[in-house]
């Protein structure tokens, strides 16, 4: 799986497009702009990390069916909802 693959997904599901966009922000590193590539990427040890712990491979892109799936959880517990 490619991240395209897991951009795509995401693309269908509209519903999934704001708990998309606020991940995305929780996960941006501080002063993303500083820094290249200059844009709002979570740090790649961070996600190598997330990888391993997950697939067992640091090298592995996530599967879309899982990014769907966790975007579909952050959509129906949103951070701070008690």
């Amino acid at each position: 799986m490619t991240w395209g693959a897991v951009a795509g997904a995401v693309a269908r599901r509209p519903r999934l497009w704001a708990p998309a966009v606020r991940q995305a922000r929780r996960l941006a590193p501080r002063r993303w702009w500083r820094r290249a590539p200059f844009l709002p990427v979570p740090d790649r040890d961070w996600l190598r990390f997330r990888a391993e712990t997950q697939y067992g491979d640091p090298d592995r892109a996530p599967d879309a069916d899982d990014v769907v799936t966790w975007l579909e959880w952050a959509r129906r517990f949103p951070a701070g909802q008690q």
